[in-house]
């Protein structure tokens, strides 16, 4: 069972469909959820607000209608901090990403551009506005290990953002996809080193090829349940070894 992940308070961005949406019922639906879980989304009244509703939850969806908007997460923050109070927020998923189908000879600076503002600024201004709800987190009282259910950030990420393996190149070139992954786990690395000594674990994770959706013959296809239980699963696993580190959703450490 799903037991594992035991956390107090999510903000999970992207919760409009496909992982996102995913990965909120996969939380609601655990042993023990979260007590507060905040859905950042497009459209609080769409599905996102009847997957909540039909649990009975206290916590109105977040309507961050933009990450790449820092009045948008500011007000975010906001809210968030109503419901929690001093006990601070557990875990940020930074699961908003977008793509646009390219090659290297028909890539633009506008699609690079665009990509890159959400998939990598995105998660940047997410986790520097919501810093001070997750120190919070990792210094409430009787908090020891570094782990998901204390204090961390998880930077959804994909396979094709790593240099090393470079996936898949046959099948999808997609320039600005591939360059915003490489930067998040950048990222990754740089939030783990800078606030790894607050308590505050920070890891990439790869949740298979379910969002965007890709074709299939990379990985087999993987169902976006089995996806969601492996995410989950690994979340319940990570702990300070991890911090600035790269997995999949089967719980594999991948290279940079």
């Amino acid at each position: 069972g799903m037991e594992g992940l035991g956390v107090g308070s999510v903000l999970l961005t992207g919760c409009d469909g496909g992982l996102g949406l995913g990965l909120l019922k996969g939380l609601l639906e655990q042993s023990s959820p979260p007590r507060h879980l905040f859905a950042a989304c497009l459209d609080p009244q769409g599905k996102v607000g009847r997957a909540l509703e039909r649990r009975d939850r206290r916590d109105p969806p977040v309507s961050v209608a933009d990450v790449t908007d820092p009045n948008s997460i500011k007000a975010a923050v906001g809210k968030v901090q109503e419901e929690v109070g001093s006990g601070g927020l557990n875990l940020l998923i930074n699961n908003t990403g977008t793509t646009r189908r390219s090659t290297l000879a028909t890539e633009t600076a506008e699609n690079m551009s665009l990509v890159y503002t959400t998939n990598t600024i995105g998660p940047l201004q997410t986790s520097q506005a919501f810093l001070p709800l997750l120190k919070e987190a990792a210094e409430a009282e009787g908090q020891q290990e570094m782990s998901c259910s204390r204090a961390a950030i998880i930077n959804i990420s994909s396979i094709l953002g790593s240099i090393e393996v470079a996936e898949a190149w046959e099948e999808r070139q997609d320039l600005c996809y591939r360059c915003s992954k490489a930067a998040l786990n950048m990222l990754t690395k740089c939030l783990a080193l800078e606030y790894g000594s607050s308590g505050i674990l920070c890891v990439s994770v790869d949740p298979g090829c379910v969002t965007p959706p890709l074709e299939q013959g990379m990985q087999g296809p993987v169902t976006l349940e089995e996806s969601v239980q492996g995410v989950l699963r690994l979340l319940a696993q990570l702990s300070a070894t991890s911090n600035g580190t790269f997995w999949d959703w089967r719980g594999q450490r991948l290279p940079w």
